[in-house]
């Protein structure tokens, strides 16, 4: 397997490893996992998907996750994420899968907002536009590691409260459905996500994070939002331009990202599973003490 390099300082395309190997092999999983752990991010090229070497592939990181309600897929192990409708056709600018994918262009981590966060994202293009669509990722690693000595010591001691409806609400009122919040009730996670295999630490916020435990609210947003514009600010993101047969896996630990906008008459349709955390994976050192989790 060869691990050439694509982003400043993080995310790599693997060259001559298949889903299929990773599925059979436990060497050729192995190697993938530690480049995962490494990079971050990881481009597979030319790859022949299905939605059952997808989910294959998917399970061979953790148990994957059960698409919540509300979303294209839900009760499945599969987001679907697309504009097109059930005749085919290009869905409009104001249609809720439209608005759906502009919310995805906020910067985000997926499932955040989740009782269990997601370790992994796993993206598969299967129709793309002729011209934009790409994914934006920024490291949250390398964003903490350029923070001075006192604010890294301060957010390894904070908390963070996430919303699904806070980040829907920024994109249109009632995007967010009564049916989701209900199921989908505010969590608290630690601000810093330390890597249990390399001992690096990550930030943990974006777009579904709104409060700083103990902070003034304003005070706390406004702290989310400048973190979130210092890890993305321009020259430390990977943008990746997709191709028929990229399969696209990154760790939600360690990294934010967004969609791109494109063109609106251009169908794009993907495919993502997404692969909870676990105890292997530093979930239980991210929770709350319980006086702040039962607030």
């Amino acid at each position: 397997m060869e691990v050439v390099p694509l982003g400043p300082g993080f995310a790599a395309e693997l060259r001559g490893v298949t889903l299929a190997d990773v599925v059979n092999h436990d060497s050729a999983y192995a190697e993938v996992r530690a480049a995962f752990e490494e990079h971050s991010v990881l481009v597979f090229r030319d790859q022949e998907v299905t939605d059952e070497s997808q989910l294959a592939f998917s399970r061979r990181f953790g148990p994957p996750e059960v698409t919540k309600v509300g979303s294209l897929g839900t009760g499945t192990h599969f987001v679907i994420l697309t504009t097109i409708d059930k005749d085919g056709k290009v869905v409009p600018p104001d249609h809720r899968y439209a608005l759906r994918n502009k919310a995805n262009q906020l910067w985000h981590t997926d499932s955040s907002f989740k009782s269990t966060p997601a370790l992994a994202s796993i993206l598969s293009a299967r129709i793309i536009p002729a011209d934009g669509g790409e994914t934006e990722f920024a490291s949250t690693r390398l964003a903490f590691d350029r923070l001075d000595a006192a604010m890294q010591s301060r957010l390894e001691n904070s908390f963070a409260w996430h919303h699904y409806g806070h980040s829907r609400a920024k994109i249109a009122p009632g995007l967010a459905t009564s049916e989701e919040l209900a199921v989908l009730p505010p969590q608290c996670w630690r601000m810093v996500w330390k890597n249990p295999v390399n001992g690096r630490n990550a930030l943990y916020l974006a777009s579904h994070a709104y409060a700083v435990d103990g902070m003034d609210p304003v005070a706390g947003e406004k702290l989310i939002n400048d973190l979130t514009e210092r890890a993305t600010a321009p020259g430390t993101t990977y943008v990746h331009a997709w191709r028929g047969g990229d399969v696209v896996m990154w760790d939600n630990r360690a990294t934010m990202h967004r969609g791109r906008p494109w063109p609106a008459h251009e169908a794009r349709h993907m495919v993502r599973t997404t692969i909870s955390a676990t105890a292997v994976d530093g979930l239980e050192s991210m929770r709350p003490p319980p006086r702040i989790a039962a607030e």
